[in-house]
């Protein structure tokens, strides 16, 4: 059975607290990760009712991805909401993790999952993220000492790339050298050129990782002076992450694509809310999980039809159809980011095989609970 720890770092893996935005508050929030976790609940809001929730079942981690302490509190005590949670989840042994913007980016995150629960295809970014800066290192290794070499780079966080570890590359050739006076070769003898049959071993490392991944080729190399590159890559754009996604669905007028939206999200008394002709034709999609009219302006001259999101407020939205721009529908916060939570269950599930139970909080959360 994993540990709360091995649970965490999966998700990490995915969800990589780095990129969460710096106002941000992610990570575990409570929970001892030496715990075995048997099982996990998901859900948007860490409220109290989905505290009991997670108790009730029997969970040992609950995933949210609103964060509970967003705004610095000086007491936790049972006495408050906050602190009521939190007692809550402590008392019936259950952690607590959050994925807020780390999750919003992601691949496979809330925006993905809600592009992907409205039927579009061909999805990227509506704004890229910046690909996280790389190094390659490349270094000449004797034969019998390239695999001590290799694991060195590796431990150090070298060869990583997506879900893969441990990638490198390597060519055989022939090293040669001259020991001069005041050497002390590991090969060869002081005077005499040597011939050595070495390895060339090429890994990708992030640039954060630089002195760290050096330091441990330098310890592991068996040369008193290795010869090694660090080259720096350029960013090739290639990344599948970014803010919101764009996509395509098979030509439809807006009003039925409008539909499609309502009868994919779950039911909350806010709807969904459209403004723009009925029957335009809807062929590109944009989608933003969560509050998404910071998007508006670059979206405007885009060539979509339209755009998905939460909390619009009275005057953007006016001014952006003043103009032109896309459609709008306007569907409530918590829907939209729920549709992620089958996503990131279904990604815990098939890591840990049958070894952990799962579950999505159907509870809704959402603030608003009817209207006249």
């Amino acid at each position: 059975m994993p540990s709360l720890a091995d649970i965490v770092d999966l998700l990490h893996t995915w969800y990589p607290p780095s990129t969460a935005d710096s106002w941000d508050a992610v990570g575990l929030v409570s929970g001892d990760p030496d715990v075995e976790v048997a099982k996990v609940m998901f859900a948007v809001d860490p409220t109290i009712e989905v505290a009991r929730e997670a108790v009730e079942w029997g969970a040992d981690l609950l995933v949210v991805h609103h964060p509970l302490l967003l705004s610095p509190v000086s007491s936790v005590a049972a006495t408050t909401p906050k602190g009521r949670t939190l007692h809550t989840l402590a008392a019936g042994g259950c952690a607590l993790l959050t994925a807020h913007t780390n999750a919003d980016q992601a691949v496979s995150g809330v925006s993905e999952s809600l592009a992907l629960a409205l039927g579009l295809a061909d999805l990227a970014p509506i704004r890229p993220a910046p690909a996280a800066p790389l190094d390659k290192v490349a270094v000449f290794v004797p034969v019998d000492a390239a695999q001590a070499v290799r694991d060195a780079l590796h431990g150090a966080g070298a060869g990583r790339i997506g879900d893969y570890d441990s990638a490198s590359w390597s060519t055989a050739g022939e090293g040669r050298f001259r020991p001069l006076e005041g050497a002390s070769p590991a090969i060869g003898r002081v005077g005499d050129v040597e011939v050595v049959d070495e390895v060339r071993i090429e890994v990708v490392a992030p640039r954060a990782r630089r002195t760290s991944v050096v330091r441990a080729l330098l310890t592991a190399h068996p040369y008193e002076e290795p010869a090694f590159d660090v080259v720096p890559l350029a960013d090739p754009g290639t990344a599948g992450t970014g803010t919101g996604r764009v996509g395509t669905v098979e030509g439809t007028t807006l009003d039925r694509f409008a539909a499609r939206v309502a009868a994919a999200l779950p039911a909350t008394a806010h709807g969904v809310r459209v403004a723009g002709d009925p029957e335009r034709v809807v062929r590109r999609v944009a989608v933003c999980g969560g509050a998404g009219d910071f998007l508006l302006d670059e979206l405007a001259a885009s060539d979509v039809d339209v755009y998905v999101t939460s909390d619009l407020r009275h005057h953007r939205a006016g001014e952006f159809l003043e103009h032109g721009g896309p459609a709008l529908i306007d569907v409530a916060h918590w829907a939209a980011e729920w549709t992620w939570l089958p996503a990131v269950e279904a990604r815990v599930r098939a890591a840990t095989g049958d070894r952990v139970g799962t579950r999505v909080s159907t509870l809704c959360t959402d603030p608003w609970t009817f209207r006249h």
